[in-house]
């Protein structure tokens, strides 16, 4: 058998070597280097995406913060632990959710009509759909319309959609992001609309802390509490009041313009701000009832000739200490009628004005909630 020559063999497998590495360097230039300089997976572009992003609203002095619901959920302290167990892309944990859109607010306060950072993300890449409204701050009865400002923004690159959220202050001392609306010359293809976390419904928000930290390796603030305000996000549904019905009704039926009138009004708005205060110290989610309800739905006001506040709690919410903590606020408990398991209503005294607690429990497909007559105590469900 003829003996093979060693160095016949070392030369074919570097010839071989060197031409598959020539083919790699050619199709590395021909179909990889004209995409950029981005690695070649959604990972990738994603983060790269992001990054300069943020970049750019950090050169720009544009305080974002994370308002992503899915990455907030896996940065909350439950599903970290999980998370570490189940990461594969350790460069990117949180940011890649497998969803086409990351979410981004800023409080519009801090928004001064940048032409040039507009500029800058449209030199970097980005394609921008920008949705504005009309000001419901500047809506009243006298007033039904508002000028228009800016809602959101959704900046496009790579397929992956950027949404900021504009937040606003309110009067109640809270803030207020807009619906998202298409009109008709909007390109719907544009974004993945559906999915998107906010504008399907305007929202209301605490003022959440803000602190900065690091994600994935980008800087990016988020708010210090992110399972409150991922709860809050789940409820963050907001009406506005219906001033057109409102003015209607108060063309033929004239509000009360008395000082009585005046001051029990403000006590009302005064009394609410507090319940609402001692009742998120506790976590319990409250609505307005009864005639607080009708008075804010019918015009807008409260009715000023009904003499107490209504509110209602799910009786599921209820807890032990609810009647300490408004004694802890400064109010008096004037009724404590039924139990829990049946028609429970606590009634409160501050100053003149009574708050009325009405407890709502579940039958079915209804709820239902009790009261009892104070002089007489008879019963009503």
């Amino acid at each position: 058998m003829p003996r093979v020559n060693r160095t016949t063999v070392l030369t074919l497998l570097i010839i071989t070597s060197s031409v598959f590495l020539l083919f790699q360097l050619h199709y590395y230039r021909k179909y990889v280097s004209k995409q950029g300089p981005y690695i070649l997976s959604r990972t990738g572009h994603l983060t790269q995406t992001v990054k300069k992003f943020l970049g750019l609203a950090r050169h720009f002095g544009l305080p974002l913060f994370l308002a992503d619901t899915a990455a907030l959920t896996l940065l909350s302290q439950d599903s970290l632990r999980q998370r570490d167990r189940l990461v594969h892309e350790p460069h990117c944990s949180f940011l890649c959710t497998g969803r086409p859109v990351t979410s981004f607010a800023l409080h519009a306060n801090l928004w001064k009509y940048e032409p040039g950072f507009l500029l800058a993300a449209k030199q970097k890449g980005f394609e921008l759909l920008e949705l504005r409204g009309q000001d419901p701050r500047l809506a009243s009865l006298d007033n039904l319309s508002g000028e228009e400002i800016p809602l959101h923004f959704l900046f496009r690159l790579h397929g992956h959609i950027i949404q900021v959220v504009f937040l606003y202050e309110r009067s109640g001392n809270y803030l207020w992001h807009g619906e998202l609306r298409l009109k008709a010359h909007v390109d719907r293809s544009f974004a993945p609309f559906k999915l998107l976390d906010y504008g399907r419904h305007p929202g209301s928000y605490d003022r959440p802390e803000l602190v900065l930290t690091v994600v994935d390796g980008i800087d990016v603030r988020i708010p210090r509490n992110i399972s409150r305000f991922l709860s809050e996000q789940r409820q963050a549904r907001f009406l506005e009041c219906r001033y057109r019905d409102a003015r209607n009704f108060l063309q033929l039926y004239p509000d009360d313009v008395s000082p009585d009138a005046v001051d029990f009004r403000r006590k009302v708005k005064s009394l609410l701000h507090l319940a609402g205060r001692t009742l998120a110290q506790l976590d319990i989610p409250f609505w307005l009832s009864s005639g607080t309800c009708l008075g804010w739905f019918r015009q807008c006001s409260v009715i000023s000739y009904s003499r107490d506040v209504d509110i209602g709690i799910f009786i599921g919410d209820f807890r032990s200490d609810i009647v300490s903590a408004f004694r802890s606020a400064g109010l008096s408990l004037k009724h404590k009628f039924g139990k829990v398991e049946d028609s429970l209503e606590l009634s409160f005294l501050s100053e003149d004005v009574k708050l009325d607690i009405f407890f709502f429990y579940g039958d079915g497909d209804v709820v239902w909630n009790g009261g009892t007559q104070a002089k007489s105590g008879k019963k009503f469900k």
